[in-house]
């Protein structure tokens, strides 16, 4: 018995351990949700993890991502979570410093579980679409900022989404595609904040200039959820 994960062990027993183990499971979008899917996901056995994301900590990530650390800004979020995984884990960790598009769907191949942990609506759908095609199991984590309340986060399907705008588009990207099929997703029922506070007047972008309101609450939450939900489908 690894020592390590004996405590998982004896709520799993020794077939359920092995299980995981012999599990690889792609995380898309290392931020907040990712983050905290990635570090629950190590922290319970799974043998291997694939993380995709490109983007580098910034010192506004410290107050809710978990890779984040005064000594890790301005690294890539990939690389210091597998570093951080390392520190604990012999699971093996795969990192690809891309963001996801549909030229790189080979980072699909021989995995057990998808997480997509992004918040760019047509790459979600984008993945969402792979998955259905190709039954591959995999849970999509729809909008967490502007909110505060993480008893709210539930695990539903989209088509049952509400109150929530990241839903709303990709169920409306989902329709205008003609998806079929049911789509499993961790939302919340809890209304955005309306954020209208001007942090960056030099922004392009609304979101550059109006960054969405996050605390560490609903973001880790919802990515301890997304890696619940992947191990139990793992063990039935």
């Amino acid at each position: 018995m690894d020592k390590r994960l004996e405590r998982v062990e004896l709520l799993i027993k020794k077939e359920g351990l092995e299980k995981l183990k012999n599990s690889t499971v792609l995380i898309i979008g290392i931020g907040g949700v990712g983050s905290y899917c990635v570090e629950s996901l190590a922290r319970s056995g799974i043998g291997k993890l694939i993380l995709v994301d490109k983007d580098i900590i910034d010192i506004t990530n410290l107050n809710r991502q978990i890779h984040a650390t005064n000594e890790t800004i301005g690294k890539s979020k990939v690389l210091a979570m597998k570093e951080r995984v390392e520190a604990y884990s012999d699971c093996e960790v795969v990192t690809y410093n891309m963001f996801y598009d549909k030229n790189n769907n080979y980072i699909f191949e021989n995995v057990d579980y998808v997480v997509d942990a992004i918040d760019t609506v047509s790459s979600k759908v984008d993945i969402m679409e792979y998955c259905l095609n190709n039954n591959i199991k995999f849970v999509s984590c729809m909008g967490m900022a502007n909110r505060f309340d993480s008893s709210k986060i539930e695990y539903t399907r989209l088509d049952k989404t509400f109150n929530d705008p990241l839903s709303k588009a990709c169920r409306d990207l989902v329709k205008k595609r003609g998806l079929k099929g049911k789509i499993p997703v961790v939302f919340t029922s809890e209304l955005p904040l309306k954020q209208n506070t001007v942090l960056n007047k030099d922004g392009i972008t609304r979101k550059e200039q109006m960054p969405p309101a996050t605390v560490i609450f609903t973001p880790a939450a919802a990515g301890i959820l997304c890696a619940s939900i992947v191990v139990r489908k793992i063990l039935e």
